[in-house]
């Protein structure tokens, strides 16, 4: 469907859309969403930050972006039980592409939902900070001794470290300053500004996605969660080679919703609901009769696009 078809139809039926195809998912795919997570309202949130959505040229998203491309980065938010109504996550715009990215929180929250894990936290290390690490007896990496001092806040930022504590201990994850630049070089938005006055939280940011995509890579959950996880870090660490080639269980679910949306407006142009009653009998029993979607999403950044890929 193209993008010019997708701009007149209303985006409230859009996120129904995904919202059915999760419902689906977890009658027939084992799909376990958060205990007081609530998909409906987490998707309204996530369609009114799209409306705030740019590219740089200041262009709707919606008007650029591409349908599948819209309907994967909802169904990823989805299925990591994230929120852009509580900082978890933030729409960005490629070329045609949207792009659903998570912020620190919204990785905390994610790995927090993969079994076993206790805790999850990230620091960052300033100059004449008290820091060491060493090795455990299975020669795993581990911090041995963090004391953090006020006076040293001001102090360059010479590393991060993040840990995932769980039933079976914990792993902890090093990143040198030098290893932090290096990943932030490979970010596709250059000169970026929110690293420069941002950077002890981005540098978390960073430490902690490493961290996440060592310790999911191991992980015994659901492929959807896991999946859905790698796949958005993979979005955001571009300093390794990415397979750009669609998981077919993802692009056939993407490739079902779409046809499914495309008999329903094809059903409504013959004046034909798709439980069988006409438009005409809909506005009888008091429904809402939609005359076609009006913008998907706009597209662009929800924070600032110097965000991008940090």
């Amino acid at each position: 469907m193209t993008n010019q078809v997708a701009q007149q139809q209303k985006p409230t039926k859009l996120t129904d859309l995904v919202l059915d195809r999760v419902k689906q998912m977890q009658d027939t795919q084992d799909l376990s969403l958060p205990k007081n997570y609530n998909a409906s309202n987490a998707l309204n949130a996530a369609f009114l930050e799209l409306q705030k959505v740019q590219d740089r040229n200041h262009r709707p998203a919606l008007e650029v972006c591409s349908h599948d491309s819209i309907v994967k980065s909802l169904l990823d938010m989805t299925l990591q039980g994230l929120s852009p109504a509580k900082d978890q996550c933030y729409f960005i715009v490629y070329g045609n592409e949207l792009q659903m990215q998570r912020s620190y929180f919204g990785t905390v929250a994610a790995v927090k939902r993969l079994d076993g894990v206790k805790k999850v936290r990230a620091e960052v290390v300033h100059e004449k900070d008290d820091f060491e690490i060493g090795a455990n007896e299975d020669m795993e990496l581990v911090v041995k001794r963090f004391v953090p001092k006020f006076e040293n806040q001001d102090n360059q930022i010479i590393g991060a470290f993040a840990m995932i504590k769980t039933d079976e201990g914990t792993d902890f994850t090093v990143m040198t300053k030098k290893e932090i630049d290096q990943s932030w070089a490979q970010t596709r938005q250059k000169n970026n500004k929110v690293q420069q006055n941002f950077s002890q939280e981005m540098a978390k940011r960073t430490v902690l996605n490493r961290a996440a995509k060592m310790f999911i890579n191991t992980s015994d959950d659901s492929d959807l969660l896991t999946g859905a996880i790698n796949d958005t870090t993979s979005n955001e660490y571009d300093d390794e080679r990415r397979d750009v080639t669609p998981i077919e269980d993802e692009k056939q679910s993407t490739d079902e919703l779409l046809e499914g949306f495309q008999k329903s407006q094809e059903a409504k142009a013959k004046g034909v609901k798709q439980d069988g009653n006409s438009n005409e009998e809909q506005e009888a029993n008091g429904e809402e009769v939609a005359d076609g979607q009006t913008e998907l999403f706009n597209e662009g950044t929800i924070k600032p696009a110097d965000e991008a890929d940090s």
